[in-house]
């Protein structure tokens, strides 16, 4: 090996090395949990976000059990994950500190941020919903647990934002079979739009599609009963007009003026 590349593998030993000891806090400089914890808080100010996982990390693991920093050491050790981006670690340390603490003041905050981090790992409806699946129940425990926390109407917020996407996940694998004419696997996804979740806005879209498969299938008193619901949900919507028709008229019956 030439005497330039000793001097540069020499010189990438030491930054490793360096870069190695900047990434290590020396805990033992701190006197006792107080100082440690303050120094904790210090870091996450700064946004030090490995130095602030080895304090809080530390301080979980060692502070009794009735010392009223280990919630708070939960809640800002959950912090120091999402600042670096590891959600899942984040959730599941928000959601100990309300496991562990479920009348401490920050159970709510941390049940909520749970589920925000959960969410943060669904990022588009056509991805598995395994985690909105998580942050749908944990927002659902929010307001179950609760009900009156200054978080419930947000958590509230993000269920339906989460209902949207679950909507639009079925919706969207309901068109995968349609384009195909697939009929039945279509109609069993648009059917689960309208049933589990009626409120969304993918609702009336999914209505639009079942009418089209049955249609294509002739299933007409099927398709009548969708246009039905269309004209009474959506009365001024032009697509359903053209989808459905004219209204039938009203049979007439006997003995009626």
């Amino acid at each position: 090996m030439g005497l330039h590349r000793k001097n540069a593998f020499a010189a990438g030993v030491a930054l490793v090395a360096l870069s190695g000891c900047l990434r290590t806090l020396n805990l033992r400089q701190y006197p006792n949990n107080e100082a440690l914890y303050g120094a904790g808080v210090e870091q996450l100010r700064e946004r030090k976000w490995d130095f602030a996982v080895q304090i809080f990390e530390k301080l979980t693991l060692e502070l009794p059990a009735r010392d009223t920093l280990l919630p708070l050491s939960h809640f800002h050790l959950a912090a120091a994950y999402a600042g670096r981006g590891e959600h899942l670690l984040a959730a599941q340390s928000y959601a100990r500190l309300a496991e562990s603490f479920a009348t401490d003041t920050l159970a709510d905050d941390a049940l909520y941020r749970a589920g925000r981090e959960y969410q943060e790992m669904w990022r588009k409806p056509v991805l598995d919903p395994l985690y909105g699946g998580e942050a749908a129940s944990t927002f659902e425990l929010v307001l179950g647990l609760y009900p009156d926390s200054e978080f419930a109407d947000s958590a509230r917020r993000q269920l339906a934002v989460l209902q949207e996407w679950f909507a639009t996940k079925d919706y969207e694998s309901g068109m995968h079979y349609l384009r195909r004419k697939a009929w039945d696997s279509a109609i069993i996804y648009m059917r689960d739009v309208v049933t589990k979740y009626p409120e969304t806005a993918r609702s009336r879209d999914a209505y639009l599609r079942l009418a089209q498969a049955y249609e294509a299938i002739r299933y007409k008193d099927d398709k009548a009963d969708v246009c039905k619901t269309l004209r009474e949900k959506y009365p001024a919507d032009p697509e359903v007009a053209s989808t459905c028709g004219p209204v039938p008229p009203r049979p007439v019956v006997p003995g009626d003026r």
